[in-house]
């Protein structure tokens, strides 16, 4: 694997977590922020080896742990300077 390629999965891994945060809701207060599996699966294998997302077996959604949305929420802000045209 070459380093363009291991910069490739991270920036796939950053996105789909971001994104997955983004397009989560929580079911009641105090529990985890759940979101749909619609990302591929090797991301989603690597984003809860990482202890960001809670694999809910069998389930059609994903828990992100506090970690994970910690993590996104840094994400945000990251990809939110990049995006100000103040900056340019």
């Amino acid at each position: 694997m070459t380093e363009n390629d291991i910069s490739e999965d991270l920036f796939e891994q950053e996105l789909s977590l971001l994104l997955l945060y983004l397009a989560s809701w929580t079911e009641g207060k105090g529990l985890a922020p759940r979101a749909w599996r619609n990302h591929r699966f090797e991301i989603l294998r690597a984003l809860t080896a990482k202890g960001y997302l809670f694999d809910s077996k069998g389930a059609k959604s994903v828990h992100l742990t506090a970690e994970g949305v910690a993590a996104a929420k840094e994400l945000e802000k990251k990809y939110r300077r990049a995006a100000d045209p103040a900056r340019l």
